[in-house]
């Protein structure tokens, strides 16, 4: 482990520090409100559509402006949260994503709402990594390390999870427009929260950002992702698709070489020097591409082919929800017996398993073997290895760069799910052949799952032949 001078890392001590449950508790509300916006709207967007008059096209940018905003400004917001404080970086970005949404729930045209999906995953970007550090900031390394740690995967998964209930009864029983206005109250009593309850901490180098490096990293992002969700719209050879994928590709080497060069980089390289980190973020790279897809196709599949509404497509995914908080808090008990990089790698193949049997379903499938029990299967593997891989990508650096590895961990798992979902979305249309009958649909969201199997094998692959023991050197 890199080990660090006393004085290169600041923390404040002028007051008493509050109590680890009121940190945990802050943090992981703001992360719950970051996981929930990627897929609470997708249950409200018919009647967004319908209330602003939007395009298809706009439609789809409801989604994607959040993700690629998200995606493309997640490790400026890990750095940010080093250099200038991760208490301060946590309430600049949930306040920014609570502004944004009162913006969104009162858009009057489709550009405003746009803007403020936009607005919204630019300050999810900044408060994400700080909800990790603030809690590996506060919390030594070792068990309480690991339990808060599980703490928080559950709390996001379960936010991620239950995304299309909320969206559901929110929509049903009230408008569209309290799936963003609901993030309002429940941003700001966090606020509140924050301002009480967390201490500042930031890494003690001078407050000096690398400036080429952060617009070249977040333009990479940024055109990457823009090329990736083109790909379900314009397929993989469309010139819409292949310039902004090899523009964001160059970008990045180029981000890369500033990064060799500069004194003070935004993401020093030495990182991909710890095997924990660096293997860490390539499984979940991997894994978010196997996994994140899973919602979207058990959402349609309840819908589109055993005809369930929004609310009771939401429902239908109440069992799988919990499981994966319960596999998360499971994880850290564990890998104090196992190990984390054993225990990632039995979380990974039951959720594997899972996706196997989730592909046998049919086209008049029951609920319980079709969506329930596959469900649970594949979410609590989920859970199981979403733990330890969080805790094994943050273990290893130097904690004056621990908002940067917390940001590079969700920025892993985000890029992964956006490439994932574009990809098992191609292979599910090719399946169906253009047909929208429930035999064909049910075949392409099957092979869609199928997929998603194979892709968490390499996960696992990616993880025996890379991640160093537990207790080696790293």
């Amino acid at each position: 482990m890199v080990q660090t001078p006393p004085d290169t890392y600041i923390a404040a001590t002028a007051r008493k520090s509050a109590p680890v449950w009121a940190v945990l508790l802050a943090a992981c509300a703001g992360q719950f409100l970051v996981v929930l916006d990627v897929s609470v709207v997708n249950t409200a967007l018919p009647s967004m559509r319908a209330d602003l008059g939007m395009s298809a096209v706009g439609l789809q940018w409801v989604v994607n402006a959040y993700s690629i905003a998200f995606a493309g400004f997640m490790l400026l917001g890990g750095r940010a949260g080093d250099l200038f404080g991760r208490k301060r970086m946590f309430l600049v970005g949930l306040g920014l994503f609570t502004v944004a949404s009162l913006a969104g729930g009162l858009a009057q045209a489709e550009w405003q709402l746009l803007a403020a999906r936009a607005v919204q995953g630019l300050g999810a970007a900044v408060l994400a990594p700080s909800t990790l550090t603030i809690l590996t900031s506060a919390v030594p390394e070792g068990p309480a390390r690991i339990r808060a740690i599980g703490t928080w995967s559950a709390v996001g998964a379960g936010g991620g999870a239950a995304g299309g209930l909320v969206g559901g009864v929110l929509t049903d029983l009230l408008s569209w427009r309290w799936v963003l206005l609901i993030n309002v109250p429940i941003g700001a009593l966090v606020v509140v929260a924050g301002v009480a309850w967390l201490t500042e901490s930031r890494a003690g180098e001078a407050r000096r950002l690398d400036v080429p490096g952060a617009v070249l990293v977040t333009a990479g992002l940024a055109t990457l992702a823009y090329g990736i969700v083109q790909t379900e719209e314009k397929g993989w050879t469309a010139a819409a698709t292949l310039v902004p994928l090899a523009a964001g590709l160059l970008l990045l080497a180029l981000f890369l070489l500033v990064e060799a060069r500069t004194k003070v980089p935004l993401m020093p390289l030495k990182l991909f020097r710890v095997r924990s980190v660096s293997a860490a973020n390539a499984a979940m790279f991997v894994c978010g591409g196997g996994m994140f897809a899973m919602w979207f196709f058990m959402t349609l599949y309840a819908q589109n082919v055993l005809g369930y509404s929004a609310l009771k497509a939401g429902l239908a995914l109440i069992p799988s929800s919990l499981t994966i908080v319960f596999g998360s808090k499971l994880a850290p008990r564990l890998m104090r017996v196992l190990g984390a990089k054993n225990v990632s790698v039995l979380g990974i193949l039951v959720a594997a398993a899972g996706f196997g049997w989730q592909s046998l379903m049919t086209a008049d499938g029951d609920y319980v073997t079709s969506i329930m029990l596959p469900g649970i299967m594949m979410m609590f593997g989920a859970g199981l290895a979403t733990t330890p891989l969080a805790s094994l990508g943050t273990s290893g650096a130097d904690p004056g760069d621990a908002g940067l590895v917390s940001g590079l961990i969700n920025t892993s798992r985000t890029m992964g799910g956006a490439l994932g979902l574009a990809v098992l979305s191609t292979v599910a249309a090719s399946r169906m052949g253009g047909s929208s009958t429930p035999e064909a649909l049910t075949a392409g969201y099957a092979m869609a799952f199928r997929t998603s199997g194979c892709i968490l094998l390499v996960g696992v692959l990616v993880l025996l032949l890379w991640m160093p023991r537990d207790g080696a050197k790293r």
